[in-house]
């Protein structure tokens, strides 16, 4: 419609042309105007040129309502095609060796559904102006034609699979998810155009006949079958499994046999929902990862703000729909912003409502500085810091703070303590002391609660620069965070070594690996423990990582080191790959190995006759993850 009427806007102002057709008037002189579909012909046809130019102007606006206009209704459409294709259900799927597990999948096919309603729906506003012209001009083409929808086609074809490839950063890579699909649909494409072009210039020229039409709309589902058919695996591709490598010369795809996707033969319907179950599960892993990454980076946070912190980055990473960034373009063109930037900006604006307030001229807000401390056991005391933000510093505010047990115990691993915080005039920060009981017992690393609460403005006149009156009654609340959690490690063994994950995926472009080893349950004096790297798939020497083997040295009160792999990137095209570090017996650096393993002995008798009690002489030992594997 936009563009209809955009034609008839330059035709309207513009002069020399003498074509007529069905559906075009005469106008006076050298003219001729275009009867618009939604906009008539503005009478008197000839008039002076101011008022041509405010013609002008008004069918501009008109333009611009009516672009606007077809770019929402063309979104709506998206989001409910959006909507229908992501609709879920829940199958039950029997592993091979015959466990049962429950697992979501979509109901609409992902290639079925990018090439019906993710395609229609992406070549809406197309399709209708070409709709719109041609039962506008007695079903005659027009100067539209079908050039709008083939243009719109090759443009997605050639253009932006070009600018895609060309804007990938240097030093990374990228893949197609399915390749079989690709070659499929690719090659369709191809055809259709050479098919159009044999319908109106070489069979019937000018003229499309009605067994051409019929024909082109039965290419349609033939296109889309075959594409699921290579997608699914069926038919004869099911006999066929084949993987794709870069080979070294450049531009050259080398096809080499694979193994199976799955180990088990069945129906392939199955195995895709295995599939589908592992890409739940490795997303479900990489949100875990990332949980663990933002604590790290922001220990100040709320949990509930680390949660949505990570929603928002699973969100900018995973993979989105045509409909996401149709609706992304027409927001920014629009000035609306994007959809992911607007939703991270509405979320930050939720997590930092409870402290608006703190900027009000009325309010004050008492919180903790950190919501996490953490301790050795031999710390003596820890110290929290209170602050006040906001309000009125000239009035004078009190909280009451007492601590709660959690895995650590008051008397055994804490002194209990309790008390209130005093805000004078102008303080904007306090400190909490905490004493924190020694003890020569083993124990697992624990932590107890300290809460802030009953915060409130102390009577006029409190404190030595308070000597004002007040109009009226201030406001005091209590912030976020409001309860910090103090972990104690034990220092009265010497430690529990083990990997933070089982599992760690990186890309091979990554360079260089790190990998981190925690000490837990104790940290006193300096141990030795050394590593090396076992051969999987992935193998060794310089080809796909370099071999790693040494000794980490932890000193005395050092809770975590890193190992650094270095990962050759070969540049080709092939399955994951993966390797394995591996964690050897720990032992004190003034032992020797053989002292060391025996004492680890003892140790082991002594926690199993009394689990309670533990000299601080036991050796380190391994826990339970010695072993992770490295996918790469």
């Amino acid at each position: 419609l936009s563009l209809v009427l955009f034609e008839e806007l330059l035709e309207d102002t513009s002069h020399g042309s003498n074509r007529t057709t069905g559906n075009r008037t005469k106008c006076e002189g050298n003219t001729n105007c275009i009867q618009g579909v939604i906009l008539p012909i503005w009478q008197p046809e000839n008039p002076p040129f101011p008022e041509r130019v405010a013609r002008a102007m008004v069918y501009f606006l008109g333009l611009v309502y009516m672009f606007l206009g077809v770019s929402i209704i063309a979104d709506r459409f998206m989001s409910s095609i959006e909507v229908i294709t992501s609709q879920e259900r829940r199958v039950t799927i029997k592993k091979p060796n015959g466990e049962k597990v429950t697992a979501t999948v979509r109901i609409w096919n992902e290639t079925v559904s990018n090439l019906t309603l993710m395609a229609l729906g992406s070549s809406a506003p197309e399709i209708l102006l070409s709709v719109v012209e041609v039962c506008g001009h007695g079903f005659d083409a027009g100067e539209l034609g079908p050039n709008t929808i083939v243009g719109s086609a090759a443009f997605n074809m050639f253009v932006i699979i070009g600018l895609c490839v060309s804007v990938i950063p240097h030093g990374e890579t990228r893949k197609v998810k399915h390749l079989r699909v690709f070659f499929v649909t690719a090659t369709w494409s191809v055809f259709a155009y050479t098919w159009l072009y044999m319908i109106l210039a070489v069979f019937s020229p000018g003229v499309v006949q009605i067994w051409e039409g019929l024909l082109t709309l039965f290419f349609f589902p033939l296109c889309v079958g075959l594409a699921y058919v290579a997608d699914r695996r069926l038919l004869f591709y099911k006999y066929v499994y084949k993987r794709y490598r870069a080979g070294r010369q450049k531009g050259m795809i080398i096809e080499t046999e694979g193994e199976p996707e799955l180990p088990s033969k069945g129906d392939p319907t199955m195995k895709e929902d295995l599939l589908d179950m592992d890409e739940e599960e490795e997303s479900r892993n990489a949100a875990t990862r990332l949980l663990k990454e933002l604590k790290e980076k922001h220990p100040e946070k709320e949990k509930e703000q680390l949660m949505e912190l990570t929603s928002y980055q699973v969100l900018m990473q995973q993979q989105k729909s045509l409909a996401f960034y149709r609706y992304q373009a027409t927001r920014i063109l629009t000035g609306a912003g994007g959809v992911v930037k607007k939703n991270h900006i509405e979320q930050d604006q939720r997590s930092q409502l409870e402290f608006c307030s703190e900027l009000s001229p009325k309010s004050s807000k008492v919180f903790f500085e950190h919501s996490f401390y953490q301790c050795l056991e031999n710390c003596g005391s820890v110290a929290m810091t209170v602050l006040r933000r906001g309000g009125d510093l000239s009035t004078a505010v009190s909280v009451d703070y007492q601590t709660e047990d959690g895995t650590a115990y008051t008397g055994s691993d804490y002194k209990f303590s309790k008390g209130t915080l005093i805000f004078n005039p102008g303080e904007t920060e306090k400190e909490i002391h905490i004493e924190i009981i020694d003890d020569d017992i083993f124990e697992e690393d624990e932590h107890f609660l300290v809460h802030l609460r009953n915060v409130r403005v102390l009577p006029h006149g409190f404190g030595s620069d308070c000597t004002k009156g007040f109009p009226e009654e201030p406001l005091v609340g209590l912030g976020l965070p409001c309860t910090a959690t103090i972990t104690i490690y034990d220092d009265d063994h010497a430690g529990i070594f083990t990997f933070e994950e089982p599992v760690v995926t990186v890309s091979e472009s990554v360079g260089v690996m790190e990998v981190k080893v925690v000490r837990t349950a104790g940290a006193r004096g300096a141990v030795l423990v050394p590593y090396r790297t076992i051969e999987g798939s992935a193998k060794g020497g310089g080809e796909d990582f370099e071999d790693a083997h040494g000794v980490l040295e932890f000193h005395d009160d050092e809770i975590s080191k890193s190992i650094f792999i270095n990962i050759v990137d070969d540049e080709l095209y092939e399955k994951n790959k993966n390797l394995f570090l591996e964690l050897v017996q720990p032992h004190m650096l003034e032992m020797s190995h053989r002292k060391g393993v025996v004492l680890s002995l003892l140790c082991w008798l002594l926690i199993k006759n009394d689990k309670s009690r533990v000299q601080p002489s036991c050796s380190p030992s391994l826990g339970t993850l010695t072993c992770l594997l490295l996918s790469l």
